[in-house]
């Protein structure tokens, strides 16, 4: 991506070429945000939204598309390539005190650098102290990424643990819904919203570090699931805070103009990138060893990193919070406002693509399915599934229906279908849960369903939030019944290969590829 010549004809070619990658990622960005984004002005438009929120909308949309490309294009070289190089590197020292300690400070600090956390830390200031909810859901997330990582070491089955896992959370939230119910919905939003595009693709590609420098047969799968086991740790977290405070609707802040949004990305945005880069600089002192070269290319990266997620963030605060919460309010006012739901969930389908964590994911399962399980089919799952949530969320906004209908159900369906879907397919789906809910839910969904119950009346705590809980579900089960349909194509390729086999004359050398390609997932 970013290579150094030390010719004057060398340098041209790396102008020429950065130029082109830099211009191909940000017509791709473009693609994916686009989509969304012409939807919301349409609908805006014809809800007659204030111009001033119009063309703030407009700023944002350029502002998340240039984000989203240096950010793609920074994260690949500099957080992926670490992460999968501390991986490596803490599975051949074979110390396991050191494993668990380096393991847990990861989990640690990348939770406290994970931008999302910051903004549900700030809404939820009138009821828990920031301080006091970083830490303690930094904690819980460390805490069970390290039984992640030493669920690979030991090959405990990962369908197992998510089954335990989550008994035990249920049992607990039943408890606190004894005695503070509004914690509920925010526990559960909690988990999908601190895994977000600082987390996700670092945990995966340490995750595929480790299993890749174990490299046994069961070492593809292994490189998921860790997001999906470190969700838990917010949800768990966040319920047992609800034993001792009282629930109150957060605040959120939608005043601040677009310098007042930048101004504060950029400090916190400094923060996240902060332990990312203190990492690198230890294992670069005591393990990697890089050449100048490789270290310039890697920090050159974090800059890229830095400025596309500010841009984005910016972009997606000061263009997406003020419409999206305009957008819910006035469908919500509306006699037929049963829109909410076919709206909702247009908006859900098209949302997926422009996640930065949901690019990341996807770009890892091509790269460890060797292209068995193509981007395209993932995003179909995953946008299908987002889909369904904020349709269910909008139903709720509309029908006051208890949360628990949804999510007991939900969660039962998806443990069930882990007994019965490929592995890898199963810790993708876990996986897709923390990615798919990230800073677009948060910035335009969000308001979408808070506009909406401020219209009709209905209990904005209990019946707006849980939002991010259904679409952290929902891919759980899209996915996983995805995998579902592709093991049954590869038994049914594996015949026709049976029947190659007794009778050479019949398929072709098509099926026979194509069988070879699956098998690989």
């Amino acid at each position: 991506m970013m290579h150094f010549a030390v010719n004057k004809k060398g340098h041209a070619v790396v102008r020429k070429v950065r130029k082109t990658v830099l211009v191909t990622t940000v017509i791709d960005s473009a693609k994916a945000v686009l989509p969304i984004s012409i939807i919301i002005l349409i609908v805006a438009c014809l809800l007659r939204a204030p111009r001033v929120a119009v063309l703030n909308f407009i700023a944002g949309d350029v502002l998340l598309i240039l984000g989203l490309a240096l950010f793609s294009i920074g994260s690949e070289s500099s957080l992926i390539t670490i992460a999968e190089a501390i991986g490596e590197d803490i599975v051949r020292r074979r110390k396991l005190f050191f494993f668990i300690a380096v393991a847990f400070l990861v989990g640690f600090l990348v939770t406290v650098a994970e931008p999302a956390l910051w903004v549900l830390a700030g809404q939820f200031k009138s009821v828990v102290a920031e301080p006091r909810l970083i830490l303690s859901v930094s904690l819980g997330v460390g805490l069970f990424f390290v039984g992640g990582l030493v669920r690979v070491l030991t090959q405990f089955k990962l369908s197992r643990l998510f089954m335990i896992c989550y008994i035990g959370l249920f049992i607990i939230a039943g408890i606190v819904a004894v005695y503070n119910p509004g914690f509920i919905p925010v526990a559960f939003d909690s988990g999908g919203v601190t895994t977000g595009p600082m987390a996700v693709p670092f945990i995966i590609s340490l995750g595929f570090g480790i299993s890749k420098s174990r490299g046994d047969q069961r070492s593809e799968e292994d490189s998921f699931g860790l997001v999906g086991i470190a969700s838990i740790g917010p949800i768990l977290s966040v319920l047992i805070l609800g034993l001792f405070f009282e629930s109150k609707v957060p605040v959120s802040e939608t005043e601040l103009s677009f310098k007042g949004y930048f101004l504060q990305h950029l400090v916190q945005m400094a923060i996240a990138i902060l332990p990312f880069i203190l990492f690198f600089g230890i294992f670069q002192l005591i393990a990697f060893r890089f050449n100048f070269k490789r270290v310039l290319k890697i920090l050159i990266a974090f800059v890229y990193t830095y400025i596309g997620l500010v841009l984005f963030l910016t972009g997606a605060n000061a263009g997406l919070v003020n419409i999206g919460t305009f957008i819910g309010e006035n469908l919500g006012a509306l006699s037929h406002n049963w829109l909410l739901v076919p709206l909702g969930m247009l908006f859900g389908f098209t949302v997926v693509a422009a996640e930065p964590s949901v690019i990341a994911l996807n770009r890892q399962v091509e790269i460890v399915s060797a292209g068995a399980i193509p981007r395209r089919f993932m995003m179909i799952s995953l946008s299908g599934g987002v889909s369904i949530a904020i349709g269910l969320a909008c139903m709720r906004v509309l029908t006051g229906l208890n949360i628990w209908w949804i999510l007991l159900p939900g969660y039962a369906l998806a443990i069930l279908l882990s007994f019965f879907t490929p592995n890898i397919f199963m810790a993708i789906a876990f996986d897709s849960g923390g990615a798919v809910s990230g800073i677009m839910t948060s910035a335009f969904l969000m308001p979408y369903a808070l506009g909406a119950a401020h219209a009709t009346g209905g209990n904005v705590l209990a019946d707006a939030f849980g939002l991010v809980a259904f679409v952290a579900m929902t891919p759980l089960i899209t996915i996983q019944l995805l995998g579902c349909i592709f093991k049954a194509k590869v038994e049914r390729l594996k015949a026709q290969e049976r029947t190659k086999e007794l009778n050479p004359s019949l398929g072709g050398e098509n099926e026979t590829l194509d069988f070879n390609r699956a098998e690989k997932a």
